[in-house]
């Protein structure tokens, strides 16, 4: 399975705003920069992620995003059922849609997968991870 570009980045951007002292605010070109990722592309990213409460945006001129929950409580799981399109299949047009069973067999890789993912956090992800803080946060 292949997660898209949106959830792959919205990750990432979580990742880096898990990375800064907590409650260090950021900005989305910051995000950018250090994916080298379209601003627009984060925009949207980041708007989606701020209505699901996991950012929080703030506007004005000492504005900016930062994590919307701590991140011990920002499961992995959770954040890519919010973002990606999870149906691995079409079988609307298919002619053996009443005696396939290879629909139920990839529902299940799904909740395997969405299991696994659910056993971890954002925090998981970057405490004590000194060579990740060297990559982004050191320029």
């Amino acid at each position: 399975m292949q997660l898209t570009s949106f959830t792959d980045y919205g990750l990432r951007a979580l990742i880096y705003m898990a990375s800064l002292p907590e409650g260090q605010m950021t900005s989305i070109t910051e995000v950018t920069e250090v994916y080298g990722v379209s601003r627009n592309h984060m925009v949207k990213i980041i708007n989606q992620l701020s209505h699901l409460g996991l950012v929080n945006a703030v506007r004005g001129k000492n504005g900016g995003i930062r994590l919307g929950q701590p991140a011990d409580e920002i499961r992995i799981g959770e954040v890519v059922r919010s973002l990606e399109p999870l149906s691995l299949v079409d079988c609307s047009a298919c002619h053996i849609t009443p005696a396939c069973r290879l629909k139920s067999v990839l529902n299940q890789a799904v909740q395997n997968f969405l299991e696994e993912l659910d056993k971890h956090t954002l925090a998981d992800l970057v405490k004590d991870n000194r060579p990740l803080y060297q990559l982004l946060l050191t320029k």
